[in-house]
């Protein structure tokens, strides 16, 4: 068999997936088609002999693809959700709108319009990740992100789709450096340091399991709670906790708890420790510093 009937053959293989990654990305039958074409015009013209997973490769170059066309689209403001675009001397648009019903349909359309409110980035990490368990070692070149931010786009996605608020980035980035403060005086025995960053009237509490690691619930006011944290938080790392910015502390990599933050005005109003394992299996739990 020569090289060129081999892939030929191969990416018919693959050609059913493909397509339904595309579709996902970019809601419109026509759009995929066209995005799976591009793959082979391009699998035609690339020098494949150290690929080792072709099926691989194709998926990453359908995913690249799809990712600038939803930039295009979102540039050129078009809403892309239905087949106007289609060529009806080619198909006629009965057998569009045949196609299309039935697609939407596999996939969901309320899913389809949710998608259609995510950035180009977001619902491409989001279709490969949680639609077809791409891990995001492999998402973060497709989308020009490492790993980590991959991780934190599919988040926010994932957050935009099951209808949760997805915080501001620039409020994020700010509640990011007050805790970053925090712990930073935390670490450094900073009793001034924490009276700056927690609220007059902060409160932190602790579930059951946090109390029995030592934690204390039911304390009020920033003189009280500095003095809980100073000298301490030397585990302790900022984390992203179902999207919001709190604390990690998990010594030798090993989680054994968190704490939620609420900041209101610029100052931490809330900390909530949290042990209990169940509670900590169910919560997204993501690095904040990239």
């Amino acid at each position: 068999m020569d090289e060129e009937k081999f892939f030929a053959e191969q990416f018919k293989a693959n050609r059913t997936h493909l397509k339904s990654i595309a579709y996902r990305m970019l809601g419109s039958a026509s759009d995929a088609e066209d995005a799976v074409q591009e793959a082979w015009v391009r699998l035609s013209r690339a020098d494949t002999g150290e690929v080792k997973n072709l099926g691989g490769w194709l998926t990453t170059v359908v995913s690249r693809v799809c990712l600038d066309m939803l930039r295009l689209r979102k540039s050129r403001r078009e809403d892309r959700l239905d087949a106007a675009s289609h060529d009806p001397a080619i198909e006629p648009e009965a057998a569009v709108i045949e196609r299309e019903a039935m697609l939407a349909d596999s996939v969901g359309l309320a899913m389809l319009v949710v998608l259609e409110q995510l950035s180009p980035a977001e619902r491409v990490a989001f279709v490969l990740h949680d639609m077809f368990d791409l891990p995001f070692d492999d998402i973060g070149p497709i989308v020009d992100r490492t790993p980590i931010a991959a991780r934190q786009l599919a988040s926010r996605a994932r957050r935009r789709v099951q209808g949760k608020p997805v915080p501001d980035e620039t409020e994020l980035a700010s509640n990011r450096d007050i805790v970053r403060a925090f712990l930073t005086a935390s670490r450094g025995g900073d009793f001034a340091g924490l009276l700056a960053v927690l609220d007059p009237d902060v409160i932190f509490h602790a579930d059951e399991a946090a109390m029995r690691l030592g934690s204390l619930g039911g304390i009020r006011g920033a003189d009280t709670v500095a003095k809980v944290y100073v000298g301490r938080a030397k585990t302790a790392e900022v984390a992203l906790l179902d999207g919001e910015i709190g604390i990690l502390v998990a010594p030798a990599g090993k989680l054994l708890l968190v704490s939620k933050v609420v900041v209101r005005d610029g100052r931490i109003a809330e900390l909530y420790a949290v042990a209990d394992t169940d509670s900590l299996a169910e919560m997204e739990i993501m690095d904040a510093e990239s």
